[in-house]
């Protein structure tokens, strides 16, 4: 299969800068997979489009502000580092071994990250980020894709994560062409994040409130919590020309009992299984691929790759945001629709001027 084959033309100007001015107000495109047919109308309208006993399945983790702007030691040049993925800890990392055991507050961490500029920032590079915290940093080694092994620590009786909540910047994505704001560590969040843990938001969750939360509980619409966390698998680029060659990285997720028993609820009384997004999607369904089609409570982590000819086993709705052209996230809605009718429904849907990504408009597809 071509990677070609999900590319389409999109006018910049649709890319949404800022979020819709109140959740719930984003419009929604409506497919019906089995009819075919497409219609316009806003998220607010989810009770009325929805059934009593159907199951919303949402993601809550929770972003953290995992961009550091910082300066280079001793130098003082700019420096940017997009935290990845944490590899662990490294009590040793600053301290000299006859030294008594350490604070375990001040236990240094090992990070995967995005750094810029990369050419410049070698292993033995330090770097130091300030703010109401400093938080201070190590490049140990290069990685592939430009990334780089850090160490990370404070010096202050901090944790890390404390100081990075403090100074970091919202992670926007890069087709926002703007900076980040205060009222971005609210906006890009969803109503639902409890577990800290993703470097993007699970998008598709940005379009609820809780008055929304609300009348789709009393139209008898169930909601159910899994966790997910956003790291670059999701939107990491597909860089290879036949989708089949494409690789996900792992990444972690979480599913309760209590999510477990809900889904076994609506499954056994013939409801629907809506996903809220795609990473609740993939999550769901590689539960599934694990436990011979049932959904079983606990942790672990995925790099399931989801395009056409893939065999859903749990989802039967989703409701996601407008994809990326050549991305996994396009092939997956791809998988669920058929390519046919998601790249109808994208032209549309740009012929009709929704706004596209993370801050944009939302599709329905049953």
């Amino acid at each position: 299969m071509d990677v070609r084959d999900f590319d389409f033309d999109l006018p910049a100007e649709l890319i949404a800068q800022e979020p819709a001015p109140d959740r719930g107000a984003s419009r929604l495109l409506v497919l019906d997979r089995d009819r075919g047919s497409l219609r316009h109308t806003h998220v607010r309208a989810l009770p009325d489009l929805l059934r009593a006993g159907d199951l919303l399945v949402v993601n809550d983790t929770r972003v953290f502000p995992a961009r550091l702007l910082g300066r280079r030691v001793p130098s003082g040049g700019a420096v940017e580092c997009l935290l990845v993925a944490r590899v662990g800890t490294d009590p040793n990392g600053v301290r000299r071994v006859s030294d008594p055991p350490p604070d375990p507050r001040l236990t240094p961490e090992l990070w995967e990250a995005l750094v810029h500029p990369g050419q410049k920032l070698k292993p033995g590079a330090r770097v130091v980020f300030e703010g109401i915290h400093t938080l201070h940093g190590e490049v140990l080694e290069r990685r592939f894709f430009g990334r780089r092994l850090v160490r990370l620590w404070t010096e202050d009786g901090t944790t890390v994560d404390a100081a990075v909540d403090a100074i970091g910047h919202v992670p926007l994505p890069p087709y926002i062409k703007r900076d980040d704001r205060l009222d971005d560590r609210d906006r890009y969040q969803t109503v639902f994040a409890q577990a800290r843990g993703s470097i993007a938001a699970p998008t598709a969750g940005l379009h609820f409130n809780q008055p929304l939360v609300a009348a789709l509980a009393a139209r008898g619409v169930e909601t159910a919590a899994i966790t997910l966390h956003v790291g670059y698998g999701t939107f990491q680029p597909v860089r290879v020309d036949r989708v089949e060659d494409h690789r996900i990285e792992p990444e972690r997720y979480r599913i309760s009992a209590a999510a477990a028993a809900a889904i076994a609820r609506a499954r056994d009384g013939g409801h629907r299984v809506i996903a809220v997004g795609t990473t609740t999607t993939r999550t769901l369904e590689a539960d599934a691929i694990a436990h011979d089609g049932a959904i079983e409570a606990g942790e672990g982590a995925t790099d399931l790759f989801i395009y056409p000819g893939f065999e859903f086993r749990i989802v039967s709705g989703l409701l996601t945001n407008f994809h990326l052209p050549r991305s996994s996230l396009l092939m997956l809605v791809s998988a669920f629709a058929g390519r046919d009718a998601i790249m109808a429904a994208y032209d549309a849907a740009i012929a009709e001027r929704y706004r596209f990504y993370s801050y944009g408009d939302a599709m329905l597809i049953f």
